[in-house]
């Protein structure tokens, strides 16, 4: 049986399908209807829909922790605190059940898992594999629309699949206790299906065997075609000579065709690992099957904690709710790039709309229940490599955020990385010197805010306490012969699902003595500095190696597409920036390029010329 990501002509048309009784109560609303969610303005082919898994509650008015406040520092006014005067909370049920997500190679031990996960915290065992042998053996149109095309050899459609995934997942057993999604999704497309739906776990587990053992436990298993049950001629000989007589072996378990299923699954597994590189956790799986359970059962416990925790909190995943003004906010309403952005100092009206797209995108992006986030916003004034840059800015914007969340009665710690190395090595990098002392001494405004529901720390585990609902790091970034990313990852893990926000990180390996920085686990370091999603993204384009003039502006606000605007003169010394095109993912340097002189996108690229734009933009 193969499951996976067919091309477009594997599809059939069709709109609806008959199931068996065990799950014709959701799929027939969810192949009926079709839809697109996508968040780009252009339009993109429709979709099979599904009943939402956690459907809306009642919003409930919610008392507002901290009220009016005079903020008058950096030449900023009280009003570019951008707090909304109405609360709203997603109410959840006490103790939100589990969401889990595991994955793992043939013969890794996932089955024997996921038992063991099952008995221990009651999830409901979901297997496309068991959902389409379910449906083929009760000979339901769904089942029978899938066996034409595994008879045919060819991979089932993800609009099947994923419908009768979506649609288990919406019974009411799940609902209540939770559930365990085995070995599904297996492609890109299929783990985005999966997130239009708002589908995602709470942790992504990943049991990681070495090669040469998985191979010798698929080529040494045996089955017993009168019990059906399996044996391995080393790990689990058969209990009497009378049953090892009868065993053979299964026609997948020769070498060759193991080493193709390896293959396949880690071409799978690398497609999706973006899409839940944020909640995901690996574990060695070539242990004791106890062993390896007791790291599983710890994960999923402290998860089940942390959910325990945020749902007393308003939302059911981040514990953070959205203001109902901002939830509705529409991209449509937003007012366009400002002008004039290379005069320094940047007005107060420019400071003002880009503390407010910040906002309102961070806000967004953790409703949606977005736990690793990072905010990058390069206008002159926020550029380090710029002599115009402001840490006043930056702290200002800071606080926008934190105030924001305070008022929606959020406890916050804002972490600036304290000095770092030792003996010669130690310091901190010049861009953050004194901005703790500066954010100690800030106008919070006249409600205590600071000391009560904002606090202000440092980087590292310690500094997480139990009583700290988000977390808003300022410019973390590595130092020349030190780095950050341990101690970030260390605060990281001990926030659990609390979200975590980037500002301006800048965490790409610099120099170090002998050059160990660059060499000593560095892949770990870029892999874990990556599993941040990107909530707000601008940047100004320039010439290469010119900051003059301004020739464009990339934008990202969460959750729509990155728009690559062009800037234009106008008469009378004006200018304005006008929408050259969208991209679902951060562009390359030549897809900009492209963009600028009119090419089309699937058109061979050179980045030569005077359209070579500086390479750092975009990286």
């Amino acid at each position: 049986m193969q499951v996976g990501s067919p091309s477009h002509a594997l599809i059939p048309p069709f709109t609806s399908l008959s199931l068996s009784p065990t799950s014709a109560t959701m799929l027939h609303a969810s192949l009926s209807s079709l839809h697109c969610s996508s968040a780009s303005p252009s339009p993109s082919p429709p979709r099979l829909s599904s009943p939402s898994l956690y459907p809306s509650s009642p919003s409930s008015a919610r008392p507002t922790c901290l009220r009016s406040r005079h903020v008058l520092s950096f030449s900023v006014p009280a009003k570019t605190h951008l707090r909304a005067k109405s609360k709203s909370m997603v109410n959840c049920l006490a103790g939100e059940p589990l969401k889990v997500m595991i994955s793992g190679a043939p013969a890794s031990g996932k089955g024997t898992q996921c038992e063991l996960i099952v008995k221990k915290f009651g999830l409901v065992h979901i297997s496309t594999g068991d959902l389409l042998r379910a449906e083929v053996s009760a000979g339901t149109e769904i089942g029978n629309k899938a066996k034409e095309f595994m008879n045919a050899g060819k991979l089932v459609p993800d609009e099947i699949v994923t419908a009768m995934v979506t649609a288990r997942l919406s019974l009411p057993d799940a609902q209540e206790k939770g559930w365990l999604l085995d070995g599904y999704p297996r492609s890109y497309a299929q783990a985005q299906s999966l997130e239009e739906r708002k589908i995602r776990p709470d942790i992504y587990i990943v049991l990681e065997v070495p090669d040469e053992i998985l191979i010798d436990r698929c080529v040494g298993r045996r089955l017993d075609p009168l019990t059906g049950k399996i044996y391995h001629i080393k790990n689990f000989p058969p209990e009497t000579e009378e049953i090892k007589a009868r065993l053979v072996t299964r026609p997948d378990d020769t070498e060759e065709k193991v080493k193709s299923r390896l293959e396949i699954y880690k071409q799978n597994a690398q497609a999706i690992l973006s899409t839940y590189l944020s909640v995901m956790n690996k574990i060695d799986g070539n242990r004791p099957k106890d062993v390896v359970f007791g790291e599983v059962d710890s994960l999923l416990s402290r998860v089940q904690k942390d959910k325990a925790k945020t749902t007393k909190l308003g939302n059911p995943v981040s514990g953070i709710s959205l203001p109902s003004n901002q939830a509705t906010k529409k991209e449509g309403k937003w007012r366009g790039i400002p002008t004039r952005l290379n005069n320094i100092p940047h007005s107060r009206e420019i400071r003002t709309y880009f503390y407010d797209d910040v906002l309102q995108a961070t806000q967004r992006a953790i409703y949606d229940g977005k736990t690793r986030l990072k905010v990058e916003i390069n206008i002159p004034e926020l550029n380090p490599e710029m002599d115009v840059y402001r840490i006043g800015t930056l702290t200002e914007l800071v606080r926008v955020i934190a105030l924001s969340f305070a008022d929606d009665g959020k406890r916050v710690k804002v972490c600036v990385q304290g000095s770092m190395g030792e003996g010669a090595l130690a310091g901190m990098p010049l861009q953050l010197a004194g901005t703790r002392k500066i954010l100690e001494f800030m106008d919070w405004g006249d409600d205590g805010a600071l000391g009560t529901f904002i606090q202000i720390g440092s980087i590292g585990a310690k500094e997480v306490d139990e009583q700290d609902d988000i977390f808003i790091l300022v410019a973390p970034q590595n130092a020349v012969g030190n780095c950050i990313i341990d101690d970030l990852r260390g605060m990281t893990e001990s926030a659990g699902m609390r979200p975590v926000i980037l500002i301006n990180p800048r965490l790409k390996d610099l120099p170090g003595s002998s050059g160990i920085m660059q060499t000593m686990g560095r892949d770990k370091r870029l892999e874990y500095a990556a599993s941040f999603e990107n909530c707000y993204f601008f940047r100004l384009l320039y010439y290469a190696g010119t900051q003059y003039p301004i020739m464009g502006a990339l934008r990202m606000s969460y959750p729509y597409p990155y728009q690559l605007y062009k800037r234009v003169d106008q008469p009378s010394r004006k200018e304005e920036y006008i929408l050259l095109s969208t991209f679902d993912g951060r562009p390359s340097i030549d897809e900009v390029n492209d963009a600028f002189l009119g090419k089309p996108r699937n058109q061979v690229k050179n980045t030569s010329g005077i359209w070579g734009f500086l390479s750092s933009i975009l990286q």
